[in-house]
């Protein structure tokens, strides 16, 4: 026999007990317990001359993508918050009134930023992020006098 120790009164459904249980779950760092899950895949690719990230996007609007370059920062957003009011009906429950997720890469002081560019398409939000030419400095002889 398992003894569960609840706080307080005991849940009346199944469904209060999964909720207190989240609730309560010990997530350092972050409120949204579930954002850690709703991350969003991507791929970083890199050539000679540039890194190419692909996010894996589908079904959201280009318009609502928000790209964003603060000092070192490359960040990666999207938000929709879903209001609705009908006086047909009252909800009990919204769990999928908000959709969201940021993604956030360091760049290093290599990344020509000025000259970031983006293309989404099929549901794939492709981000070009160019590095800065490197400067070769040519041998030079220097005579001892």
């Amino acid at each position: 026999m398992t003894l569960v120790k609840l706080k307080g009164a005991a849940p009346k459904t199944w469904d209060s007990l999964l909720d207190s249980w989240f609730n309560d779950f010990p997530v350092k760092g972050n409120d949204n317990f579930w954002q850690p899950f709703s991350k969003v895949p991507v791929n970083i690719h890199e050539t000679k001359d540039a890194y190419h990230l692909e996010v894996n996007v589908p079904g959201l609007k280009k318009e609502d993508i928000k790209i964003s370059v603060d000092k070192d920062l490359l960040t990666i957003s999207y938000e929709k918050k879903e209001e609705t009011n009908n006086e047909d009906y009252k909800t009990i429950r919204r769990e999928f009134s908000y959709e969201g997720f940021t993604r956030s890469f360091s760049l290093s002081d290599k990344i020509n930023a000025d000259a970031i560019q983006a293309k989404y398409e099929d549901g794939i939000l492709k981000v070009h992020v160019p590095k800065k030419e490197e400067v070769q400095v040519s041998a030079k002889q220097i005579s001892v006098g």
